[in-house]
């Protein structure tokens, strides 16, 4: 009645997870077939472009990008690089442009959306729609990166536009 004797009535048993506590336990666990990355840009919507590039450019001393057309998205964007994410400046192409309208409620610009990689686009619609999240669009269009990206609805996601970009 010794030392080993006390050590072999105290240890530990080991239980094996029933089939019913197997199947709360997992519940806890996401089953994504997709993966959220990291935060690729935060976009603001601009009604000078020229002067929001100065300010980043000159005053800031960022590294800015040229501007660059997307008449599918009714935007010009710029991008400004920060190390770890950049900064994407909307302007209005067009009179059908998003930045346009949310500049007449916004006169001197804002934060327009984020945008979050993720690992598969298409995936991600699906998995997304079952969940009842809206999605601004059919199929995915080709983005200011030239991947594909999806925006989910403001109102499904706590008053934020979400892009999510293909990594």
């Amino acid at each position: 009645s010794g030392l080993l004797s006390r050590l072999q009535t105290s240890a530990p048993t080991v239980q094996t997870l029933s089939s019913s506590s197997s199947k709360s336990f997992s519940q806890n666990i996401p089953s994504c077939l997709w993966k959220l990355g990291r935060l690729n840009h935060v976009a603001i919507a601009v009604p000078d472009l020229e002067k929001a590039q100065s300010l980043y450019k000159d005053v800031l001393g960022a590294q800015v990008s040229e501007t660059v057309a997307l008449p599918e998205h009714g935007v010009y964007t710029v991008f400004v690089e920060l190390g770890n994410t950049k900064l994407e400046l909307l302007h209005p192409l067009g009179e059908k442009s998003p930045i346009a309208s949310f500049l007449q409620k916004n006169k001197t610009g804002g934060m327009h959306h984020i945008c979050i990689e993720v690992d598969d686009i298409k995936a991600a619609m699906t998995e997304l729609k079952k969940k009842k999240i809206r999605i601004l669009s059919e199929e995915p269009k080709i983005g200011a990166h030239g991947k594909p990206v999806i925006f989910l609805h403001p109102k499904d996601c706590h008053g934020v536009l979400v892009e999510l970009e293909q990594a």
